[in-house]
């Protein structure tokens, strides 16, 4: 898909786009690294460098900086003190004492420019904390712009089908996104010691972020985690700038999600629109992203126990829980806790609860349903109408099922503190979150954990040791990340009111007994699974996969956010037209082996006949009677003899070696294959049952071989039907001299023992037992079967160390062989360089020249 996004990123600082101003001088150095790093003018000799002792280190990069910060109005100074409610400032608890910790991010309120370098200084020196300081346009543009009003729907899976329900894409807006990702890795570049750091990136405001790091320094280690939803493919891939999105992903060493289906939902968008394919290795997901392996982790966030254990032990906690229970004395209560937002399912719930009023009557009376708002994190049309449909349910409910003493719904919508909102979870009953998407939603395990409470809460509330275990309910929509975690929660799909009534009812009249075995259950798995768990298991996970980091050479390819990183042996290099010209020179007995499809002939191409710069350097070649020359392809023997009839010493493997010729005055040999094809009549009725059942798939039949192709069919459809034609096939043909193979997009069914490599060695064989052994050897492929060929050569030539051996892949990707050509156009130019050497005489001296040279020798 063409894209309009920026073809070159240092067009972003140019100014044509947006005012940014460049990152301040002043910005306080933490690292010191020997040489320049990419352009920042970092060397072993800046005098404001900060020596550090070596030490491991996070760089932990958000949106927002876990800080509160305010004015005070009288003195001007800023007043800065730690969010002790923000997950990402308990990450640290899941690393060592020893590891130093360091927050890139935004503040929450506008700096003055002039008053940014001093406050700079005073959040590094005392929280350890990186401001990026957006500009005031560009952030309000990347945030509640494209952060809120195009991604934020996207991934909770609300498409902007008219301009009434929701926002359209906006260049502008997207402008600005991949503006502020860049603010932010010029911040992380000057934070980070390059060699030893790791970086953890958060959250989908900040998914180019990898692309501009990675392209700056190759080794950087990095690793994201998406704390919302994910959508499946059909909803993302409506997004106009959504392979830049995934390839700004997978820059990263280790991408992390909440549940499996986020993480099903990713690895169907990299399958369908970058064609990549995924494993699982030892027990990790894994993709293999141009020659890198990226892992990914599934693992739902916990919380921070200590934080909301110290709460409850607050008297002022412990006060308002009496207060409420003698309100709400004799009735029991339901507790929601949601943001005002309008996937949070705030009037399903209340129609729910209206529900069961009307459909158990006995009810009435006795139970209330406390619904705490929090403060909406986005503004705009969207909420507004949320806001006012929940308040008229409300007002509804109550005026028709309300009495004296008797309000069903409360609907609490103001700042709750801490303390109170801990309360109202250790009184409920029943806790529900009905969001109709979440990312994960940690109300459920603060809710259990309030209710096992504390020994010194007990105390305060005058409970005695011998008091009855603990209980609780919960009722979780199926659409949020911490229902998979939460097994003894009552699941519902919050669209069925009825349903969800249904559900509530059985909460609250579940036996004893089993609330609290559920209650035992769900806050062993929170107590064990905090947020001290989850950050270190990330952050061994990260440290496995940057493992090999260093056993590779790496390559940058691509411009702007096309970019992108490969990763190679480091015995793997780029194939060199001179050097290979000059061996030929040097050499006297050559063999050149070439594949035709993706080697001599472009893949995309729909007429397969070779060019005439093609033609004409084959024949070059072929007329040289030092040359063996060969094609060695996987089609038909047919079309190969038609297309290439002009070079007439040219040997032919057709159908992978089944057929071969050595020139075309010889005759086809099968070299003693198994011309029994009996196996057909099995192989073909059931090839073509899968073509019928998958759309877009066709069969291809050789003489020796049937292959069945699905590149035309629903990618994933299509992958899972080749697997399960493979099993039916592998099953079927046990007993037959047969192997059936799966390739790239293909699964081949071919007599056994055929394969390139065969060829190779038999051609190099021959020409060993004539005395003619080869002192030159070009071998060049780009798929999976040419795999053999160059092992075959390298195998069969062993004992020929003279012989300069040219093994060449096209593309840059794992290969056995040593070389590699970007593509066919730079395999025509080697071609044409070694035919221009066949064809141009050697330099013959004057006799005269020869006896003086041969004197002076």
């Amino acid at each position: 898909m063409g894209s309009k996004s920026f073809g070159n990123l240092l067009d972003l600082a140019s100014g044509d786009l947006l005012d940014i101003p460049h990152t301040p001088r002043a910005l306080p150095r933490v690292m010191t690294v020997p040489g320049i790093i990419d352009g920042y003018g970092i060397s072993d000799r800046d005098s404001d460098a900060i020596s550090l002792p070596c030490r491991e280190r996070k760089i932990v990069v958000a949106n927002f900086l876990p800080l509160n910060c305010t004015k005070d109005s009288e003195t001007g100074h800023w007043i800065f003190s730690l969010d002790n409610d923000s997950p990402l400032l308990h990450l640290k608890d899941g690393f060592s004492p020893e590891t130093e910790v360091i927050y890139v991010g935004s503040l929450k309120t506008d700096v003055d420019l002039s008053e940014q370098d001093e406050v700079a200084q005073i959040l590094f020196e005392e929280f350890s904390c990186v401001p990026t300081f957006l500009p005031q346009d560009v952030h309000k543009k990347f945030y509640l712009g494209f952060c809120k009003q195009q991604l934020w729907p996207l991934f909770h899976y609300m498409l902007p089908m008219c301009p009434d329900h929701g926002e359209r894409f906006d260049r502008s807006l997207w402008q600005a996104y991949v503006s502020a990702n860049k603010i932010f890795a010029d911040k992380v570049m000057g934070a980070i010691n390059l060699e030893e750091d790791c970086i953890w990136i958060h959250d989908y405001h900040l998914m180019l972020l990898p692309t501009f790091l990675r392209r700056r320094f190759y080794r950087v280690k990095l690793g994201f985690f998406l704390h919302s939803p994910f959508p499946s493919s059909e909803i993302y891939r409506t997004l106009p700038v959504r392979e830049e999105l995934l390839r700004g992903l997978l820059n990263c060493d280790l991408i992390g999600f909440h549940t499996f289906d986020y993480a099903r939902h990713f690895l169907s968008c990299c399958c369908r629109m970058l064609g990549l394919e995924y494993e699982s290795k030892r027990g990790h997901i894994a993709l293999d992203y141009l020659g890198r392996t990226v892992f990914l982790k599934i693992l739902p966030i916990g919380i921070q126990m200590g934080r909301l254990e110290s709460v409850l032990n607050l008297p002022s906690t412990a006060e308002k829980l009496k207060e409420i229970q003698e309100k709400y004395r004799g009735k029991k209560v339901i507790l929601g806790v949601d943001d005002m937002d309008i996937f949070k399912g705030l009037s399903l719930k209340i129609l729910a609860f209206e529900h069961l009023l009307q459909q158990y009557p006995s009810m009435l009376g006795k139970v209330v349903l406390i619904q705490i708002v929090n403060p909406a994190r986005g503004s705009g049309k969207d909420v507004q109408e949320a806001k006012k449909e929940t308040y008229y349910t409300v007002d509804r409910i109550n005026e028709r099922y309300g009495s004296p003493g008797y309000e069903p719904v409360v609907l609490i919508d103001r700042p709750v503190p801490r303390f109170e909102k801990s309360a109202y979870y250790a009184m409920a009953e029943c806790c529900i979150v009905n969001a109709v998407r979440d990312g994960m939603n940690l109300v459920p395990y603060k809710y259990t954990v309030c209710r096992q409470g504390t020994p010194e809460m007990d105390k305060s509330m005058g409970l005695s040791d011998d008091s009855p275990p603990r209980t609780s309910t919960l009722v979780l929509s199926e659409f949020i990340g911490c229902s998979p975690s939460l097994s003894g929660a009552i699941r519902v799909n919050p669209w069925d009111v009825d349903a969800v009534a249904d559900s509530m009812y059985s909460a609250l009249t579940m036996s004893d007994s089993e609330k609290q075995l559920r209650h035992k259950k769900h806050y062993q798995y929170i107590s064990t699974h905090d947020v001290a768990y989850w950050s270190r298991s990330f952050a061994q996970d990260l440290e496995r996969a940057c493992r090999d980091h260093y056993s590779k050479r790496c390559w940058g390819v691509g411009w702007g956010l096309g970019f992108r990183l490969i990763a190679l042996s480091p015995n793997f290099r780029r194939l060199s037209v001179e050097q290979t010209v000059s061996a030929y020179r040097r050499s006297s007995k050559r063999a050149i082996f070439l594949d035709y499809d993706g080697t001599l002939v472009p893949e995309t191409l729909i007429v397969k006949e070779p060019s005439a710069d093609v033609m004409s350097a084959l024949k070059a070649l072929c007329s040289d009677p030092n040359n063996t020359v060969f094609i060695v392809s996987g089609r038909g023997k047919v079309s190969l003899s038609e297309w290439l009839a002009p070079c007439q010493n040219l040997g032919i493997a057709a159908e992978h070696g089944y057929f071969t010729r050595w020139n075309e005055s010889c005759d086809w040999e099968t070299s003693g294959f198994s011309n029994d094809f009996e196996w057909k009549k099995i192989v073909e009725p059931i090839m073509r049952l899968y073509t019928e059942t998958t759309d877009g798939s066709t069969i291809e039949a050789k003489e020796s071989a049937l292959v069945w192709h699905h590149q035309d069919a629903d990618r994933d459809f299509g992958s899972c039907q080749a697997k399960e034609l493979l099993d039916h096939l592998e099953s079927v043909l046990v007993n037959e001299p047969v192997v059936v193979n799966r390739g790239h997009q293909i699964v081949e069914v071919k007599p056994q023992g055929v394969s390139k490599g065969l060829v190779t060695g038999k051609v190099l064989r021959r020409m060993l037992e004539e005395g003619n052994a080869p002192d030159f050897v070009v071998c060049i492929g780009d798929d999976r079967s040419d795999e053999d060929m160059f092992e075959s050569i390298t195998t069969t030539l062993s004992a020929q160390p003279s012989s300069e051996i040219f093994a060449c892949t096209v593309g840059r990707k794992p290969s056995k062989a040593k070389y590699f050509l970007d593509e066919v156009s730079d395999v025509v130019k080697l071609l044409q360089g070694l035919a221009n050497t066949s064809s141009s005489p050697k330099p013959r001296y004057p006799s005269h020249l020869r006896v003086s040279f041969e004197s002076v020798v």
